[in-house]
């Protein structure tokens, strides 16, 4: 199937491209309804087995304790940068990456809607960048999407709970997620959705806390063996990485949790080394305790921002699965007092609102109105007085943050001296006086100015639209003369030309690619808070229980770290035998085969046992 050509079928889906789950929505009926096999969720993780096979989602996840060199995860938090990442001989940037997720989630939507799906509304955090939305906007168009919007998560998530009557109310959404954090502050009545203010941090969010207790393990471990893992066995350090974010769940509903990993390297005389480890919920919040309490910052800075108080907040709605974490609701309890919500899947939330806006824009009767703002202040830089003398880094916002969404707005600004011809615009984002304390985003060279002995007036025009992209224009005020420039950070444009190579590329490589067993589709998940409460946590489609089959995939591991040990004294026949069973063991871990795994699993303890008996 060519699924980078265009339809006209009117299908719009709502995608939240998340750092560590991915889902996609559409409106089933009267409500809009998260898609796909199993739990829903996709993880975002992309990988190559050892063979070149193309893994997506489960089977990627899985790779990673056994080829963590072979497998990309949290992507999202290299967005906006030119970050690559090789995969055995292949070299893949952040959007190509996001793409084959976005990829996967549209056959998932296809398969349930029985259409084509080539258009779509795509969620990103509210604090991220110019240079972020941008490289979401282009793993879209590499994925064959039409992007019809970009839309805020804290936003999506404040029209998923939807409020029935026509009261006026005030909501706090608090969305920390796998890698990033926001927190808005909206006003809903009746159809309209107004963001007030956004504040937050692109790089806090789950994955911190999994590194904090990580670092935690790695220390133990090399206290206990003195070996450090991290430089000397990267398989080792991926299963502690799993283990710490394994806990890390367990202690949301749990106060203790017992962390046990074997044969993580060897010691003296070949002996295998352990890690067997208790870790409490007050250790493991006295960990985070920090990273928390500097979301309690951004929640007070929105409320400054728009002017509010922790008094005239009516309610607070947590979204993303972080927020699962009991310390998150006891200090938003304390420091804002509101009643805390989360009856709405907080993984699901996001997607079921953009879901929502996806139908609306498709033309269904859907009538919310969505008011949004820009979280950022956006302005040139300038030669202007400080502290007495002529500084050329002055700065002044021409958009400020929490302006509504779009906006246009225009400053004057003149040549700083007789018969100048060219001028030099500098775009920074931020709001110190200071511009080289803000965020340069882009600049650009405006020549061929009229050479007059006056000062001469230049105007720049800022634009920022609904997907929070910015274009800037400098116009010479007497003649018209002008330039632009549509800011991307260190995202360059990309030729039409460029984009389909990419395309063509990826759309290659995702058709050699092999498909698993049709997975068991279960009912999907409505907007409606009952229903989407009881959705079950992630697991491999029609697989086992995921800590049946981790215990299974540690045991592997352990047999796989041995044998390969053992690898260049063994004889060529055995070589070849251990070799075709470590295949067999990855073809069953993609699959999340637990049967063909154990099978596996045990030939090879087999092998291993009349190896060293020899």
């Amino acid at each position: 199937m060519e699924w980078w050509k265009m339809s006209d079928n009117g299908v719009i889906v709502g995608i939240d491209l998340g750092t560590t789950l991915s889902e996609v929505s559409a409106l089933v009926g009267d409500r809009p309804r998260v898609l796909g096999p199993g739990a829903k969720m996709l993880p975002s993780c992309v990988g190559l087995s050892p063979q070149g096979q193309l893994l997506i989602g489960e089977p990627a996840r899985n790779q990673l304790l056994v080829y963590p060199e072979l497998t990309v995860r949290s992507v999202k938090r290299h967005m906006g940068t030119n970050d690559r990442f090789e995969l055995g001989d292949k070299s893949f940037s952040p959007p190509e990456i996001s793409a084959l997720i976005l990829r996967e989630l549209v056959q998932w939507a296809e398969q349930e809607l029985q259409t084509k799906v080539t258009r779509a509304v795509i969620t990103v955090p509210a604090y991220f960048s110019d240079a972020q939305r941008q490289a979401t906007r282009e793993a879209g168009e590499l994925a064959g999407l039409e992007v019809v919007r970009i839309l805020n998560e804290p936003t999506a998530a404040s029209l998923a709970y939807g409020f029935e009557d026509q009261t006026r109310r005030t909501a706090l959404v608090y969305d920390l997620g796998g890698g990033t954090f926001d927190v808005s502050l909206v006003s809903i009545e009746g159809d309209v959705t107004e963001v007030l203010a956004s504040h937050g941090n692109n790089h806090l969010g789950g994955d911190d806390f999994d590194q904090l207790i990580l670092d935690k393990l790695l220390k133990e471990f090399e206290t206990r063996h003195h070996v450090d893992l991290k430089d000397r066995n990267p398989v080792s350090y991926s299963r502690l990485r799993w283990a710490a974010e394994e806990a890390k769940k367990k202690l949301s509903s749990e106060q203790y949790v017992r962390i046990r990993e074997e044969a993580l390297a060897t010691g003296p005389g070949g002996a295998p080394l352990h890690l067997d480890l208790e870790l409490s919920r007050e250790e493991y919040e006295a960990m985070i305790r920090p990273l928390l309490d500097s979301t309690m910052e951004s929640v007070f800075q929105a409320l400054g921002d728009a002017g509010k108080r922790a008094e005239d907040i009516d309610v607070v709605l947590l979204v993303g699965g972080s927020t699962r974490t009991p310390l998150v609701r006891q200090l938003l309890e304390e420091h804002v007092g509101a009643p805390v919500r989360q009856d709405i899947h907080p993984d699901l939330c996001v997607a079921l609102g953009a879901g929502l806006l996806a139908s609306r824009l498709a033309g269904h009767d859907v009538h919310r109105v969505l008011v949004d703002v820009s979280p950022y202040s956006f302005g040139p830089s300038y030669l202007g007085p400080r502290d007495g003398e002529m500084y050329p880094y002055c700065y002044r916002p021409i958009i400020k943050r929490n302006t509504p969404l779009p906006v246009t707005r225009t400053e004057r600004y003149f040549t700083a001296a007789p018969y100048q011809t060219a001028v030099e615009v500098s775009i920074f984002q931020g709001d110190d006086p200071d511009a080289l304390k803000d965020i340069l985003v882009g600049n650009f060279l405006v020549e061929g100015l009229t050479p007059v002995p006056e000062e001469n007036e230049v105007l720049c025009r800022m634009s920022l639209d609904i997907d929070g992209i910015l274009r800037v224009e400098a116009i010479e005020k007497r003649t018209g003369l002008s330039k632009h420039i549509l800011i991307k950070d260190a995202i360059k444009p990309k030729s039409e030309a460029e984009l389909a190579h990419a395309r063509a590329r990826l759309r290659h490589l995702y058709s050699e690619r092999a498909h698993a067993t049709e997975a068991r589709w279960e009912e999907t998940v409505e907007a409606a808070p009952e229903a989407a409460a009881e959705t079950a946590v992630p697991s491999a489609p029609g697989g086992p229980p995921e800590a049946e089959l981790m215990a299974q995939m540690a045991e592997a591991q352990r047999l796989i770290d041995r044998s390969r040990e053992l690898l260049p004294a063994v004889h060529d026949e055995d070589k070849e035998e251990i070799v075709d069973l470590h295949e067999k063991i990855q073809e069953a871990i993609d699959a999340a085969n637990q049967e063909a795994l154990a099978a596996a699993v045990e030939a090879l303890r087999e092998l291993l046992f009349f190896i060293e008996g020899k």
